[in-house]
Parts: C-alpha cells; sequence; structure tokens
C-alpha cells in the first residue's frame, strides 16, 4: 500500500484513482498520533477525540485526529 505524506492511499477496486484512507483503526491510530494504544483508547473513552463506533470496531476518523493535534499544539517561546 502506498503512503503520501503519512496517508495511506488506496486504490479503488481496479480503478487507478487512488484515495486517502480516512476511518483508522486504533492501533493505526496510535501510529499517526505517535501514542500508545492504551493511550488513544483512552482519549477515546475520555472524550478527547470522536470515535466511529460500529458492532465490532472502533474508527478513528482522520479529520478527528488532525483536530485533536492543532487544538494541542503549543509554541514555546524563548
Amino acid at each position: 500500500m502506498p503512503e503520501r505524506h503519512g496517508v495511506a492511499i488506496h486504490l479503488i477496486s481496479n480503478s487507478k484513482i487512488p484515495i486517502a484512507k480516512r476511518l483508522y483503526s486504533i492501533p493505526e491510530a496510535s501510529i499517526y498520533l505517535v501514542r500508545t494504544v492504551w493511550a488513544v483508547r483512552e482519549m477515546v473513552w475520555g472524550g478527547n477525540l470522536s470515535c466511529v463506533k460500529d458492532v465490532r470496531w472502533v474508527l478513528i476518523n482522520i479529520e478527528d485526529m488532525n483536530k485533536w493535534i492543532e487544538q494541542n499544539k503549543i509554541t514555546f517561546s524563548d
């Protein structure tokens, strides 16, 4: 699976049109956020990170992960 700027790129069936992956499993989200799997679970359980819940799966939207990153940026000044 090719990657572009840290985002997995997928092909739709036999098409050659690449699409960016939108939903990530918790282990994949932990890699994207550079956190442990348990840290991401705690972020979801604590309401700090939204998720999509299916019967069996908990999936994290990449837009929500990017939003969390932006909200938690800090700048160190001299």
